[in-house]
Parts: structure tokens; sequence; C-alpha cells
């Protein structure tokens, strides 16, 4: 039986999904993509964050090499225009022709523009595609005002995207409230007032008759009701159509209002063509949403594996988003529209929250739910909505504040089929699946079944169903430092803080046992010196550092040391460069240019340090304490001194960020960047703290890194003058320091905080834990008391005998023979290898 041919015609989140679920299926096909637009996909919820600085690239969910690995053959920017079901072939725009055996259509939808006299003007655009971002940015830069015509879920995403333009914004919808679909009439309301709180004009019940131009502005949108506004620029997102022109035309089964007709194995009147996504129409209904998507796409990829029972019945439409900031929460029947049903109601004007829950007659079942202003309750709700959860006696506790303590909704109370994570599909016994294959943290759970990765709205009930698990097994997370502290890390910052301890042996004294370990003696060490900043080698200090920190600089695979010199922002004159030159020449080291904007000298012997370290100190050099736990580099553009892109001095806010936080000492490695414009081009989104410029100000992110498992970093705050970014970075740093644990990164620290970046948020700028005045006193503290540890070491007789070969003499080893592994590597020898390689080849 030969390899069947399984050709997916669309390439969006959902089409990827089909073909990524497919592949993890392992079975005997052979897939094509065909995809319209010129990319692989990309994520399109969080399409609006390329408005705030992010760089679209970081929307990618694969690259062309991902299908390459995969074995699927791919081909992008040339779409599909004919289906020729007879000959199972389809055409391309190119003309070229691809057959099939089995096709799925994941075409997806396409915005809808009303049919409105002067909508085909330049200036009126839609938003759906990474291409529409750019030609909304381009509009934007002669515009003052926006108009977004659409007050649903998209329409509000695009709207927050034209005030992140600096753009005076307005939303005009046909109905007579915001987001008609997913809230009731008191949740719109709500939500109307704080979007308009935001500076964002709403105008509901909107009729627009035509589109002129207008002197005062660019455009003028003239109404049924005579009113009238003029604006710069307008985009259309009143809702989406789905895309089916090519089933039309090829006489597949269509809905009288559009959509792909699909049964229950989401087959079309076709049965060798499946449709997916937003381009499918099941039970009459466009599920509009990436969830019943992806379950549609793993349907038809279990069918072609030959699974014959799995089945599309529909999908949950609840949903949990931010919109212009604003949590926003619609569970079922929203509008109580079942029969019989009955509502409680919970509405407090002057903290704009807006909770409505709809129950049956019986008030035992859950029928439906309305939040805004406060998403706290959400996963509790949806669970008592999917799972028939009977309520308790009095359903209004689960809103109501004067009601008393809420009932909690514990992970026992679930069903195995309880859906945690909606966005792949993770069930309560897929959990119990991954903790019974080995898993035996959140992390390794999260790992195994990509549960809160998506949206990551299921982030608090995962935490509660894995634990809740870990516990019942009698599994008990031991987060003890070690056997000799009963603490965990942050514990003994805040022992040492409050107990004013400055050594370790007081603190071994005061609160452990034994004489500590190779685990307890570092990380004690650098709490001790992020909070009081002695100098590490002093004698209370200089036994618990481990083997870099004990000699100021980083031990190489063959014993020597590297020397690595600050080079704030990357920025050096030509005299430092040339004393880096002279010192190496003079001692034989090797140097190259490191990834964060500085000069590693590799080679240096022990007793060789310190005498290196006077002539680079006397040259103006400080310790870049490449060697420690704390602040490596600051990267940075050349930004608006050169770049003629560059809309703010990157290179000086670099040198300031990176010669201000020198020195502090954190439970992992501290990395930045500043880029000078949305270019990006000194990476700060892979970054600890990463600072981006805009026309306004800089845009700050946080909880980035590179290495073995690189992640983005997320976006904290926009158009930050300098001192609020600086105040900003000073509580982060200091928070972290707090309250992470030994060696955690700071992108682990965040993923591990219940509430992740939004709990950042309220406590960095919101000070929702009233610690912000303390953490900024700390971080004067450790900026008021820098020393350069190497500078210090020089001028220290008794500091300078550890670097001695011999205790009682300066002399050399001469037992000791280092060998060069690796020359420095000229031009012309370098032309002698690629010759040599060329000719083996």
């Amino acid at each position: 039986m030969s390899t069947r041919k399984i050709l997916v015609v669309g390439n969006g989140m959902v089409g990827h999904h089909f073909v990524e679920s497919l592949v993890g299926l392992d079975t005997d096909v052979d897939i094509t993509v065909i995809g319209e637009e010129p990319r692989p996909a990309y994520d399109r919820v969080h399409l609006s964050e390329v408005f705030s600085g992010r760089e679209p690239a970081d929307l990618a969910m694969a690259t062309r090499e991902t299908y390459e690995n995969w074995g699927v053959k791919a081909h992008f920017g040339d779409p599909v225009v004919r289906i020729e079901r007879a000959r199972r072939e389809v055409v391309t725009q190119g003309g070229r022709r691809f057959s099939y055996d089995k096709m799925v259509l994941a075409t997806g939808s396409f915005p809808f523009v009303p049919p409105v006299k002067g909508a085909d003007n330049k200036r009126c655009l839609v938003y759906r595609t990474i291409d529409d971002l750019g030609h909304i940015k381009a509009t934007a830069k002669d515009s003052e005002i926006g108009v977004v015509v659409g007050g649903g879920l998209l329409g509000l995403e695009c709207a927050n995207a034209l005030r992140n333009l600096g753009l005076q914004t307005h939303v005009v919808e046909f109905a007579p409230g915001l987001m008609g679909v997913q809230l009731d009439d008191g949740g719109s309301k709500m939500l109307r007032r704080k979007i308009e709180a935001l500076g964002v004009s709403v105008h509901t019940g909107k009729n627009t008759q035509q589109i002129v131009t207008d002197e005062a502005t660019a455009l003028r949108m003239d109404f049924a009701d005579e009113s009238a506004l003029g604006t710069d620029m307008i985009v259309f997102s009143a809702g989406i159509r789905p895309r089916d022109q090519l089933a039309r035309d090829s006489e597949l089964a269509v809905g009288e209002r559009g959509g792909i007709v699909v049964d229950y194995k989401c087959k079309t009147s076709d049965s060798d063509i499946f449709a997916i996504g937003e381009c499918a129409l099941f039970g009459g209904r466009i599920y509009g949403l990436v969830a019943p998507g992806y379950r549609m796409a793993e349907v038809v990829a279990s069918q072609l594996a030959g699974q014959a029972e799995a089945t599309f019945q529909g999908a949950d439409m609840s949903t949990k988003l931010k919109l212009l900031g604003v949590d926003v929460g619609s569970i079922g029947d929203a509008h109580g529209r079942t029969e019989g049903s009955i509502s409680y109601v919970f509405s407090d004007e002057r903290a704009e929250v807006y909770k409505r829950i709809i129950t049956s007659g019986d008030g035992k079942t859950l029928l439906g739910a309305v939040l805004v202003g406060d998403c706290e309750d959400y996963d509790t709700l949806l669970q008592y909505f999917l799972n028939g959860i009977e309520l308790p006696a009095e359903p209004e506790s689960l809103i109501v504040p004067a009601a008393g303590d809420k009932p909690l909704l514990g992970a026992a109370a679930l069903p195995m089929t309880a859906t945690v994570c909606s966005c792949h599909n993770v069930t309560k016994g897929c959990i119990i699946d991954a903790l019974d294959g080995g898993c035996c943290s959140l992390g390794d759970v999260k790992g195994e079944t990509k549960a809160s990765t998506g949206c990551g709205g299921c982030a608090a009930m995962l935490k509660n169903v894995v634990e809740t698990e870990l516990s019942a097994r009698g599994v008990v997370v031991d987060k003890s430092i070690c056997e000799h502290f009963p603490y965990t890390r942050q514990e003994l910052f805040h022992l040492a803080q409050v107990g004013e301890i400055k050594t370790f042996q007081d603190m071994l004294g005061q609160h452990g046992s034994g004489r500590g370990c190779d685990i307890c003696k570092p990380a004690i060490a650098s709490i001790m010196a992020s909070l009081w900043n002695e100098h590490v080698l002093e004698l209370p200090h200089v036994g618990l550092q481990d083997t870099n920190d004990t000699f100021l600089a980083n031990m190489q695979k063959d014993g020597t040391y590297s020397v690595v010199p600050r080079v704030a922002g990357g920025e050096i004159t030509p005299d430092k460069l040339i004393v880096l030159g002279e010192v190496a020449k003079e001692y034989g080291l090797y140097t190259k240019i490191t990834g964060g904007q500085r000069i590693d000298l590799f080679g240096a012997r022990q007793h060789q340090l310190p005498e290196i370290w006077r002539k680079l100190v006397e040259a103006g050099f400080e310790t870049g304490h490449a060697y420690g736990k704390s602040l490596r580099t600051v990267k940075s553009c050349v930004g608006s001194t050169w770049c003629r892109y560059g809309v703010q001095d990157s290179v000086g806010m670099a040198i300031l960020l990176e010669n201000r936080y020198k020195g502090l000492r954190s439970p992992h490695k501290l990395k930045s960047a500043v880029s000078g414009c949305t270019r990006e081009c000194a990476e700060a989104q892979s970054k600890d703290f990463g600072v981006i410029a805009t026309e306004n100000g800089w845009n700050l992110y946080l909880c980035g890194n590179g290495g073995m498992k690189p992640r983005h970093a997320d976006l904290f705050a926009t158009d930050l003058d300098d001192e609020t970014l600086i105040r900003y970075i000073d509580r982060f740093l200091m928070f972290y320091v707090r309250t992470a644990d030994r060696l955690q990164r700071t992108s682990v620290w965040m993923d591990n905080l219940e509430g992740g970046l939004d709990y950042l948020r309220e406590v960095i700028i919101d000070d929702s834990l009233g610690i912000c005045a303390e953490l900024e006193q700390q971080m004067a503290a450790v900026v008021g008391t820098y020393q350069c540890e190497w500078t210090t070491t020089i001028n220290d007789p008794e500091k300078l005998k550890r670097f001695r070969t011999f205790v009682n003499s300066d002399e050399e080893d001469s037992g000791v023979v280092f060998v060069q592994e690796r020359e420095q590597i000229r031009p012309a020898r370098a032309e002698e290898k690629i010759r040599l390689v060329a000719s083996s080849k």
C-alpha cells in the first residue's frame, strides 16, 4: 500500500496544530502544507503585542526548518485558487498543481467590512494579519485620531493597538453595547465605563452611512442619527466571515450564511476533504476561538491515523481575556436565556467590578457567568460549569464578598474528565497520567502536557491539581535548601535581613545545624552579599565561595582563568582597547569578543591574575563580575547617536543601567540589553530585563533568558520615562533577589509565581505588598556601597596571598606546564583552513 498524500490548505494556528498533531501520531503519510501568507504559522492571539514593541518574528509557531525536520513539504505565498475534486488536485495562483488522497481545508476567516460608501479609502484598513499591522503602523505615523469599527473582542484588541501607537482612539459599535456575544447588558456597561476611564471614547448604537474626506481631519464618518465623527484613519474589526470560496467553487456544501458544512468527524460533503477552524460550520455554528479549532484539528489527525472513534462534539466557548488592561470573563449562557434560569448579580461601581452567575431554577447547576474587572473566580466557576458540579447552598457566595469566605472548589472535586487547560485539551486525567509517568513537579507536568503554555489562564487551577495530587500520594516537596537548614532560600534571606545576620557562622548557629555544605555556603554567601555588600574575600566570607568567586575569575578546563573587564553598554575607548591588546600580548592570552559586547582574555594563571588586573585597573577598567551570580552585561545597539532608526539614546541608558546594577549579587546571573528602536538589534527580549526605546520613552521587558531553555521576556510596562524605568527595575531586581530560589533564573522564578506577570505588575507597579519603598532603599544601599572587587583585592596584601602558587613563596610552580590548545587565528591561517576544508570535499 502506497503512502497516503495529505494536503493541508491553510497554515494558520489551527492548520499548524493539525500538522503538529498528525506528525505526533507517527502515521505513514506524506504531508504537504500550502499557506497563503509568505511566512509559516504565527500566533494571532497575541498579534496586538507587536504594537507594544514585540517583534513579529516572536509570534512564529514554526519555521521552514521545523517542517523540514518533520518531513513536511511546506509552500508559502502561493495560495490555492482551485480544487479539482474529480482529479484530486488543487491549483495554486502560480499555476502549480498538488495531488492528494485526503485534503484538510484550514483556510480560516477574513475580516468583515460593512458595505459602507467610502470604506475603500486607502486610510480604511483591516486588522487580521502581520501585514495588516504594517499598514496600520505606517498609516498611524501621520495620524492623530484613530477609529475602530467594531466593539467585539477583536475590535477592542485593535483599539488597544491604536492606543499603544499614541493615537486618540475611538470605538464605534453598531450594537447597543460592547462585546454583545460574550457579555450581558450589565457587564457591557461596566466594560465601557472602565475603557472610557482609560481615555478611549466609545460610541454604541452607531450605524455608519458613509465615509468621506474632510478638511479638519483626513476622514469623516457620517452616522444614521445625523451625527458625525472626524478621524485620520479607520480600522474595520467588525467580526469575521468564514473563507469558504474554494469550497463554493468546487461545489462542496456550505451554510446559508457561509461556512463549509462538516459532520462530527469534520468531513465535508466530499468524504476525502475535511474542514477545520473558522472556515468550518458544525451544527450550524462557526467556532471563532482557537481552542475549538485545535479540537477539530486533533479529531481529523486521529481520523487519518486510523482512530475512527475520534469525533468533534462541539466546544465550550467560555473565555477569559484582558482587553485594554481590563479583565473580562464569559462562561456558558452569559445572557441567561435558558428557560427557568435565575441570576445572582454583584456590581461595585466604585471598584468597577461586575459579576453575574446564571443558575438553574433550583440553584444547583451553573449555566453561565459574566465577570468584568475581576476574574479571580473564573477558574472555579468554569469547573462548576464544565463538570456539572453541584453549587453550594448559597450560590451567591461564589461572587459576593459580603457573603463571607468563598467556598473553594478543590482539585479533588474535579472528575478525571475535567478540562484544566482548554488550549491544549489537557484534562485532570492527563495530569494524573503525567504524574504516574514520573513527573514530580509543576514544571515537569507543564513540559509533559503543555498545560498552561497557551494563554496561561489555567495556571492557578493547574497548580492546585498538581499540588493536591502530590499530597494525596504522600509526596512532601521538601523546599529546604539542604540538610543543614530547614528553610528555603527566600526564608533564609528574610531571617538574615530581619536578624541583621552578617556571617555564615551566625546563621548556622541561630537557624541551622552541622557545618554546612557546598549548597548552603555559596547560597548564604550570596544572600550576605545582596544584603550587606561586603567584599566576598573578607575573612568571614571567603571560605563560602565556589572556585570562581574565590579567585574572582572563571576557571577554564585547563586550570587557567579568564579575565573579563567590564565594558559598560559595549562602549569602549581606543586607549582602553590598546591596553587590552598590550596585556593580552604580554601574558600570551587568547582574546575573544563575547556576545555581551565585551572582551574575554583567556589563559591567565592564578598567580598572574593580580598582575593583570593591576594594569587593567590603572587603565580605568573594573571587574566585569563574569565569575559571580550577579549582573553580567547590559548590551546595547548604537541607538539614536548613530542609527537612522534610533529613537532614544540606547547606549547612554545601557551604560547608566550597567553602572547602577554592577556588583548586585543575585540567585543567578543577570543579563540585560537596551535597544534604540523596535528593530531590537540588542536582543533585549531575550534578557532578564530588557529595554526597548519608543518615541514616547522606554518599554520594559522582564524575565527572559537564553541558554539551554531560551525564553522571550514578557512586556511589563510601556512608554516609561527614565526615572520610572529605573524605579521599576530597582523594585524588580530586589524582589527577585529576595524571593527567588537558589540558582533560579528570573524566567523560572516568574513562571512559578502564582499570577505570573500580572502578579509582578501588582507588586512592582501597584505596590500591592506595600514593600516598594523598602525595595528601593535596599537597591540604593547596594548602589551606594559598590566596590570593584579587583580594585579592593590588589590593594590588600592579605587578599593577594590567596593567589600565590605556594603559601610561602611568590614563585611560579615550574612543574606545571600549560599547552596552548587554540592559537589566535590570523587571516592567512583562516584562509588556509578554508582551502584545506574545500579540497577535502
